[in-house]
Formats: structure tokens, sequence, C-alpha cells
């Protein structure tokens, strides 16, 4: 199956344009005008790394041109509102550093200023952590640490000196406030203020462990650390992550490797192996191995999660075509008008399940290359 995983991201880069990416299955549902989002900015994340590993230039050139549909010659942004202080937003953000990097153009630096700028205004919780977007205030969600601290770090390491100390007290927070001891997993969300419908009214936090938001920050913890030279931070982020990676691979199937759409609900009625977030923790279990900073077994778990999933969901349909399956198209908590989303358990599965959307497709291709990495490395 391995052979046919570059036609399939062949065949959604031929069928995509910038304003109509077949991978964003969300804008499609939705019929969302073209604006920047973080959903196409996981996607060209993974397709600059697949031309990385693969030393194909078709991946980087489409993730060029798709850029700049949305980047201006000034630096500005299309579909971009500052002021709505979503970190979702700063997310694509990162890969202006490596199309900067690579070309030296200046809307690319300028683009980033304005990102960066986002985060100096961004309100804060009593905690000192970022507010997850305006209409969710005093909440931190995990997906937020993947959206906003890996640019944060990049540009810190590129124009702002090289100090990650906000990004290590927000990560801090997190681990404090967010993890369970018992279970050792990551709530989805918390609530500094404890007043939104969805949250404990003791702790604040939300009520389940949701399987993306913890990949988000493994993922987000992962790729922090691979910027970073050894020193203290890094040692300081590797213990959270093993502690994190540690936790939820006592969850995993024995079968496929793969992790539930609650984590810690296995086999419960209307659970379901979900791609996104398996994808997710297998890449940083490889890539964490690669990097040193986890034992070598997770490689290996990793790669067992990853053909988990292509055993399971990666499958050919009457066409003849590769799709990959078993992707939660979305998940979140709030805002007070949407009561449904309220997360619990029930809530978790009731969102719909579909086939090819970048959250899913993104970490699976990123995973690809972590295994054509052990493959180029004789590893495998």
């Amino acid at each position: 199956m391995y052979e046919k995983i570059e036609s399939f991201i062949e065949r959604l880069i031929d069928g995509s344009a910038p304003d109509r990416p077949l991978w964003n299955i969300e804008k499609i549902k939705l019929g969302k005008p073209p604006a920047w989002n973080y959903i196409d900015g996981c996607m060209i994340t993974a397709l600059l790394s697949a031309a990385e590993i693969t030393g194909d230039k078709k991946y980087s050139d489409f993730a060029e041109k798709f850029i700049n549909y949305y980047i201006g010659d000034d630096g500005s942004i299309r579909g971009y509102t500052i002021d709505n202080f979503n970190l979702d937003d700063i997310n694509e953000g990162r890969v202006l550093f490596d199309l900067y990097g690579a070309t030296g153009k200046e809307k690319y630096k300028n683009a980033i200023l304005l990102l960066r700028e986002q985060l100096e205004k961004q309100p804060r919780t009593i905690t000192g952590s970022f507010w997850h977007k305006k209409i969710y205030p005093h909440q931190v969600w995990l997906d937020g640490i993947y959206m906003a601290q890996v640019f944060y770090v990049r540009f810190q390491q590129t124009f702002g000196g090289g100090s990650i100390t906000d990004t290590m007290h927000q990560i801090r927070n997190v681990r404090q406030y967010m993890f369970d001891e018992e279970k050792k997993l990551l709530y989805h969300g918390l609530d500094c203020s404890k007043s939104i419908f969805w949250a404990d009214k003791k702790t604040g936090l939300s009520s389940s462990f949701w399987l993306r938001a913890i990949g988000w920050f493994t993922v987000a913890l992962a790729d922090i650390i691979g910027y970073l030279d050894d020193g203290a931070d890094r040692d300081e982020i590797s213990g959270i992550f093993r502690e994190v990676i540690a936790g939820i691979e006592q969850y995993a199937d024995p079968e496929t490797g793969m992790y539930w759409q609650v984590v810690d609900q296995g086999g419960r009625e209307g659970n379901y192996l979900e791609t996104s977030g398996s994808s997710m923790i297998a890449y940083a279990m490889m890539k964490g191995a690669r990097l040193g900073v986890l034992d070598k077994k997770y490689a290996q778990q990793g790669r067992k999660t990853f053909d988990g999933i292509c055993e399971k969901y990666l499958k050919f349909d009457d066409n003849g075509e590769l799709n990959l399956g078993g992707i939660c198209l979305m998940a979140g908590l709030g805002p007070d008008g949407d009561r449904r989303r309220d997360g619990s358990f029930e809530y978790y599965i009731s969102e719909p399940v579909v086939e090819n959307d970048a959250k899913g497709v993104a970490p699976f291709v990123l995973c690809y290359t972590e295994v054509k990495r052990m493959i180029v490395s004789g590893q495998s």
C-alpha cells in the first residue's frame, strides 16, 4: 500500500486550487469563501515535509503557489482579520518561515510580522495563556498550543532573539491545569473563569478526553523540540512530551495500534478508532524517537499505528482511487449559542466522519514522511 500513498497525495494536489482545495471538506460543506485557515496550513506543512524527504519539487512548488494566492505583495493575508484573535489563524503562518528562507521574499516576512502582531495583542487568561479565540474568552484549548506555539517558537528563533519563555509558561500551564494524574490524559479545554456551560464548576475543565486535541498537543511538542537546541527548555518540554506519550500509549487498540475518538472509552457503543488523532500520535512517536527524546520502541509503535490506519481506513473506491476515511470532520466546545458542543462522550461521537479531510490527511502524510525517514535510515 505504501507505493500508492504518493499517488493519493498527488491526486489531491492535482484536483485542488488555492481557492478550492479538495482536502478542506469543512470549507466545501459550509460553502466558505477562500480565506487563510489552519486546515490548509496543516496540509501545506505536510507537503513541505514530503518535499524535504522525497526531494520532489512538485510538493514545494504547489505549496508556494498555494500560499501566494493568500499573501499579497505587501504581506497582507486574504481572508484574515487580526481582531478575531483566533489562534487557529496563526497555524498556517509556520510555512511562511520556510518560504521566506527559500526565496527571501519580503512579503512572507511582512505576513509573519502581521501574525506576530496578533500574538502581541492576544487576550490572555489569568494564568497567562492565550485565549483560544476572541469568541472563547478565558479559554485554553489543547488545539491552541499547536496552532500558535510552533509559529511563536519559530518567530522567536528567527526574529525575536531566541527566548521562548512565554511558550514554556503556556505549555507548563497545560500540564498543570489540564492533565489528569489518574488517567494520564489531557482534557480538551479549560475555562479559567469556570463560567461556560461545558466547564466543571470547580476545575474549569471539559468533561472528556478527545483524541485529536491530545494529538495536536503531542505534534506541537514534537515539532517544537525539533526546532530547539540542547538545553533546559528542550529538556523540560521533552519531559512533558514523554509523560503525555506514555499516558496515551496505554489506550492504544492492541490490534491496529490506533486510538479511540474518546480516548479512555474504547469499545463503548458509538466510539470508533479515529484517523486524524491516531496519525498525530503516531507521527509524534516516530519523530520523538528519531530526535532521541523518546525511547526507540516508540518508532515501531508509531509505525504500527500508521500501518493500522492504512489497513483499516485507506481504501480503494469503485473507481480504483484511494481514499482515507475515519476522520472526524470537526469538534469543539461551545460557545454558549451552541450547547450541543458540550464536551460529552455523546457529543464527540456525534460529529460527522468523513474521507480525505486535511485534518486527517495532513498528519497521515507527516506519518508517511517519518516512515520514509525510517526506511532511508535502514531502520525498516
